[in-house]
């Protein structure tokens, strides 16, 4: 057997096992039987958001299984890595997980198309400093979230008016400072700040 011949045959041996991890893709009919599985196996529940005003650490609530898995897969997929605080509205959210970047639009699809399980009736509440997760665009009765983007709440005495409605997954447990700097930036009519905010990562810190 030939040198040629040997590397071809390895070569078609590890492509299918490489084609398989890359095709992967989450769906509305995979993701709940996906996650149950994840949280099994992937128990970190604290991130840390870089930013260009400073550092966000978060704790992950372990009773918002599916929220919480989500996070922590997207983040060790580094989905949000380069993103944006995209809406920012003073006294009340920033909203980010989102860019007008085409690079993040492909991320996306790498990752798949899907809505997340409904983690609404575990008590949270919108309190200052808590995140949650926006609920689909798209007609949605069971308030299935948006699984790419969240929501900081910046609101003093809290945002109660989105209980029920949005599913808090986290909370803030180092760097309000930071959440009130980024609120207070120039907005247009859309609540996007006039300058790009910028998610330059999130890691996992625990």
């Amino acid at each position: 057997m030939s040198k040629q011949t040997a590397i071809s045959k390895k070569t078609k041996k590890i492509i299918p096992e490489e084609i398989k991890e890359t095709t992967f893709l989450l769906t509305d009919d995979n993701v709940m039987e996906f996650f149950l599985e994840y949280d099994k196996k992937h128990k970190e529940n604290k991130v840390r958001i870089t930013t260009d005003f400073g550092e966000i650490d978060i704790k992950l609530f372990e009773a918002t299984k599916f929220h919480r898995s989500n996070f922590i897969y997207l983040t060790k997929k580094k989905y949000f890595n380069n993103t944006q605080f995209y809406r920012v509205i003073n006294n009340y959210i920033i909203q980010g997980g989102n860019s007008d970047d085409q690079q993040t639009l492909n991320k996306r699809k790498k990752i798949g198309r899907y809505l997340l399980p409904n983690d609404h009736k575990k008590g949270f509440k919108h309190d200052r400093g808590m995140v949650s997760m926006p609920s689909s665009a798209v007609a949605n009765p069971y308030k299935m979230a948006s699984p790419f983007e969240f929501f900081i709440v910046q609101q003093h005495g809290g945002a109660h008016n989105l209980d029920g409605d949005y599913a808090v997954f986290g909370k803030v447990v180092k760097g309000m400072e930071v959440v009130d700097k980024i609120a207070a930036v120039p907005t247009d009519k859309g609540d996007w700040p006039q300058t790009n905010i910028y998610i330059k990562k999130i890691e996992i810190i625990e």
